[in-house]
């Protein structure tokens, strides 16, 4: 049974090129470093700030309203001048602006330097999703996004409990951190992976269909909608449930951190043996609408009474699983309607329908917790997500 088991990760982890393999260690070093999303609400809502909930969650939407913007921006440049030279530029430009932000105090300085840091760093998604397409072959394509979102969530379970005790000794220090790992991962592509000319020749290009424009795919316009809604709900997890834990349930900072770690670590150890075993079996749609209504109902489970902390961390448990089945093929699903030419936009329509979410799910989120209670907040964060869920099963019915 042991060998099995093991010749089944062995199997889930081979047939990936080199190149995807750098990126995923790119991808670890800089997620390393995520400590301030989760502990930005946190931070400004602490006794040294003293700014409000409603406050913090404006300040939180402006990351959403930057990285719509920079994920625009930086799909168009990805067709433009290609994956390479968008990554080094956009990592380098977010740990620097990961530093100034931590320095700024004022409420107008730090809503600034959050909307440019969002815009940089999400301008660096479309080229890394164009990139990880480019260096995987289709049989392998969910593989290679599911060992990217692994490198992300192993990253994200170390930034996240090493977060939460840097957290409860000086905030500062989140900033500094974030910075140093964004610097360190644009060093290490820049020494290990070289650049390249991903473009079709011109023949290629004469030789096959027209590309059709992502912003006139209406299937994939819808299927952008859709995602923005379910993405709005999943943003409470980093957003106004650390606050929950924290002020209704009276957890501490390094608790806080931990159970956060928890989303990473089953990732880390469950999504490419499960993609391993799931890729090519059914239609992409069907294992989303699943995930999707998981997430839903696992927002839910913050209205049981009386939760305490091990039932916090059967939530996590449940909405991680729901993260697993849902993402690596939303991924598969936009790539998969693509062609080399016009592959930008289509990453750039998936990072804007994130980063809209990231803006609106936050903002409007916070705003019903300030001026209403966190379980109201939890009936319509759960209520969309399964709303999203039927969406998506619709849109698979529709083929």
């Amino acid at each position: 049974m042991l060998s099995i088991t093991a010749r089944t990760y062995r199997n889930a982890y081979t047939g990936l090129s080199r190149s995807t393999w750098l990126l995923s260690l790119v991808m670890l070093i800089n997620r390393s470093g995520t400590m301030v999303i989760p502990f930005m609400t946190l931070y400004l809502t602490s006794p040294k700030m003293g700014y409000s909930i409603g406050e913090a969650g404006f300040v939180f939407s402006l990351f959403g309203a930057g990285a719509f913007s920079g994920a625009f921006f930086g799909g168009y440049l990805t067709d433009k001048i290609g994956f390479y030279p968008v990554q080094l530029i956009t990592l380098l430009g977010g740990g620097i602006l990961f530093i100034v932000l931590g320095q700024m105090k004022s409420y107008p300085t730090i809503c600034l330097f959050t909307y440019l840091l969002s815009f940089v760093n999400e301008a660096f998604r479309p080229a890394n999703s164009t990139a990880i397409a480019f260096y995987s072959q289709e049989e392998n394509r969910t593989r290679s996004y599911a060992l990217n979102r692994l490198a992300i969530n192993i990253g994200w379970a170390v930034g996240s409990g090493l977060g939460g005790v840097l957290a409860k000794w000086n905030y500062q220090l989140l900033f500094w951190v974030d910075g140093f790992t964004n610097i360190t991962a644009v060093l290490l592509m820049w020494i290990f992976l070289k650049p390249v000319n991903y473009k079709p020749s011109k023949q290629k290009v004469r030789e096959q269909p027209a590309a059709r424009s992502a912003y006139k795919d209406q299937t994939y316009l819808l299927f952008v909608v859709i995602t923005m809604l379910f993405a709005s709900c999943f943003f409470q997890l980093f957003t106004n449930m650390p606050l929950f834990f924290k002020q209704e349930l009276h957890f501490s900072e390094p608790f806080i951190g931990l159970l956060m770690a928890v989303n990473g670590i089953i990732i880390a150890l469950v999504e490419m043996v499960l993609i391993y075993k799931l890729e090519g079996r059914r239609k992409h749609t069907v294992y989303i609408t699943f995930g999707v209504a998981l997430t839903g109902l696992s927002f839910l489970m913050l209205n049981i009474p009386g939760m305490g902390g091990l039932l916090a961390l059967a939530m996590i448990v449940s909405i991680t699983f729901g993260e697993i089945f849902s993402m690596p093929f939303m991924n598969t699903y936009w790539i998969g309607r693509t062609q080399s030419s016009n592959r930008g936009q289509y990453a750039a329509l998936y990072t804007m329908a994130w980063s809209a979410a990231q803006c609106l799910g936050p903002l409007l989120g916070s705003q019903v917790a300030d001026h209403y209670n966190f379980t109201l907040l939890w009936w319509i964060v759960g209520g969309l997500a399964l709303f999203a869920s039927f969406s998506f099963w619709r849109l698979h019915k529709a083929g």
